[in-house]
């Protein structure tokens, strides 16, 4: 949550949830909870933290910064 007043707080989850939702919510369309529960995980953890390249991190993906060396 961002504190009152300083709305750049919440710059970095603004920045996912647009990306949440160009690339995968409003590209697929869903027949249950559970369905888009899973999708999301698999979105999350298969594409976004492992595949997708992040300008933040040098282009590097998520996980790889978080376990480099």
């Amino acid at each position: 949550m961002s504190r009152a007043g300083c709305p750049y707080d919440n710059a970095p989850m603004e920045r996912f949830y647009n990306i949440f939702k160009s690339e995968f919510y409003y590209l697929y369309s869903f027949t249950s909870d559970a369905e888009i529960d899973q999708k999301t995980l698999e979105f999350i953890y298969g594409k976004y933290n492992h595949k997708r390249p992040h300008t933040h991190n040098g282009g590097c993906t998520s996980h790889a910064t978080r376990y480099a060396e």
